[in-house]
């Protein structure tokens, strides 16, 4: 299931939100000086899929959210976690984890926050036939195979994890099918939010009226319904626990065309556009000035090779390709400096990234790529496969036309009408299809989120045949490992392996881009493409 964080855009918002930081900083009840605390401020959306945490993995409905809810954990500036609502989230061995919760946060209803709203939450999303999106966030949990039987008609013979257990209202406990030592950073993903009793139904169904009108633990409460295709209004919730927003309220104004949303925060008609078309990146500087702006985002762009195939299957002929691309050529000509060169197999977000972990494979040397690629014998002709869907061509034609003078090959760029075919075709080895671009997305900021799921040799999206029993080991070592840190040293060596083997071609590092109008400051997105809610204020 992890297929979906695969991006199928150039410049993809993240599919995914962590929860929502409690700690605004600052005059929590006033803001700033010449600030309007009770003013509401607009930012633009697509219409989300849903808006129940454990079924809602995409950017829209997980930044409504982010509003709604506050998270076990937030991450800090480095992306490393820290306690939000959980007072403390302990563990000896990896596998066994105590998450005791903060007294005194309470639902927007009025019910205290206890220990059944989380069990209650990771068993509904975790049930099979409940058909959660995010149901595959739950299979590190001892018990998630019962929910979840290989015969998808057949019913589970329960309705619960083993995994799951209740110390006291405050207290319970995790127990993972195998140790973990990144759980505590997964805890901050939109699936392990809670659900107040109230959105269930006898049956242990969710509510149909609450995705409409979803009851949260945040600083901010929804302000009637969910006003499909039109708008998503939040105000401030004075009765949250911690530090209150800087503004009085948020309307999520809905939008199916990014160009429009462009168009309104120019005329002030919308406060923020999360996402820069990129037909609109080259006049951004000029419109907005120091209000078009740029952050560190997740996505990782790459090309990938089917080392099944034997015109791929030496490792000399895919450095020689990936050293005929010049990476920052086409960051400056066709994104205009919107995204970052990638010679790294981890986004520079994550705790342990180390630049430059390709080294020589990702050098732009077209010389000795040539050389290389003659002496190994390298096809004739090279074919890349892309979705059409996602906004790839311009890119992907740009790298055929440089392999095609750099190394004497016929080089054709290929489009698939959309993501799902392409996936579908490279998932069944379909011959025909050569080399092929993939995206990726991070859930949480782990290095295993990028190496785990791409390149082990049973990964879920491990759709090029890679297979190295060194790297499979070192990948479960430090999943296995006793500290973060620890994980983070073994993770590193098994980077280092996909260095030397090269499976895919790094391409670009994706950032956020953004534009807002004179009627707003301090506007910040993070890692995870979400307006900072707890920073943004009206200007005045």
């Amino acid at each position: 299931m992890q297929v979906r964080r695969l991006a199928a855009l150039t410049a993809l918002p993240v599919v995914i939100a962590v929860g929502l930081s409690a700690c605004g900083g600052g005059d929590s009840e006033s803001g700033s000086k010449g600030s309007n605390p009770n003013a509401v401020i607009s930012i633009g959306i697509g219409e989300p899929k849903h808006l129940v945490p454990t079924n809602t993995g995409e950017s829209e409905g997980s930044q409504v959210l982010s509003a709604l809810f506050a998270p076990l954990v937030d991450f800090d500036k480095d992306n490393k976690p820290y306690n939000v609502v959980a007072d403390k989230l302990d563990t000896t061995d990896g596998k066994v984890w105590t998450i005791k919760l903060k007294d005194g946060y309470t639902w927007h209803n009025g019910e205290k926050l206890i220990a059944d709203n989380y069990i209650d939450a990771w068993n509904y999303g975790a049930y099979g036939p409940n058909g959660q999106d995010l149901n595959y966030y739950f299979s590190r949990i001892e018990g998630y195979d019962a929910l979840n039987p290989e015969d998808t008609k057949a019913t589970p013979a329960t309705k619960t994890m083993t995994g799951l257990k209740k110390v006291d209202d405050l207290t319970f406990t995790v127990t993972l099918a195998k140790p973990f030592s990144d759980f505590k950073a997964m805890l901050g993903y939109t699936s392990f939010y809670p659900m107040p009793k109230a959105a269930f139904a006898s049956d242990g169904s969710v509510n149909k009226e609450y995705e409409d009108a979803p009851i949260g633990n945040g600083p901010f409460k929804l302000k009637g319904k969910w006003n499909h295709d039109q708008n998503i209004e939040v105000e401030r919730w004075d009765g949250f626990k911690g530090d209150k927003p800087k503004v009085g309220g948020i309307n999520f104004k809905i939008y199916t065309s990014l160009p429009t949303q462009y168009a309104d925060v120019q005329a002030d008609n919308l406060d923020v556009d999360k996402t820069v078309a990129t037909e609109n990146l080259a006049t951004a500087d000029k419109d907005f000035g120091d209000r078009y702006k740029h952050s560190p985002g997740s996505s990782f762009q790459f090309l990938a090779f089917p080392t099944y195939d034997p015109n791929f299957s030496k490792v000399e002929v895919r450095k020689a390709i990936s050293m005929a691309i010049d990476r920052d050529e086409q960051v400056k000509t066709i994104f205009n400096g919107s995204q970052k060169s990638a010679r790294s197999f981890v986004s520079p977000v994550v705790p342990g990234f180390r630049d430059n972990t390709c080294g020589d494979a990702c050098k732009y040397d077209p010389a000795k790529a040539k050389e290389m690629y003659t002496a190994a014998g390298g096809p004739a002709t090279i074919q890349i496969t892309y979705n059409a869907d996602g906004g790839h061509k311009e890119w992907v034609e740009a790298t055929c036309n440089e392999l095609q003078t750099n190394l004497g090959v016929k080089c054709e760029a290929k489009p698939e009408a959309k993501f799902a075919d392409l996936l579908t075709k490279v998932k069944a080895k379909t011959p025909g299809v050569g080399m092929f671009r993939l995206g990726w997305l991070f859930d949480y900021p782990s290095m295993e989120d990028y190496l785990g799921p791409l390149y082990a040799t049973t990964g879920s999206s491990n759709y090029y045949g890679y297979s190295n029993p060194e790297f499979d080991k070192l990948v479960d070592q430090g999943a296995a490992a006793k500290t973060s840190d620890e994980a983070i040293k073994t993770w590193q060596q098994a980077e280092d392996i996909l260095a030397k083997d090269l499976p895919v071609i790094p391409m670009r590092f994706g950032q956020n881009n953004f534009v807002h109008s004179k009627k707003v400051k301090n506007v910040e997105m993070d890692a995870f493409s979400r307006v900072d809610l707890m920073k943004i204020e009206a200007a005045g």
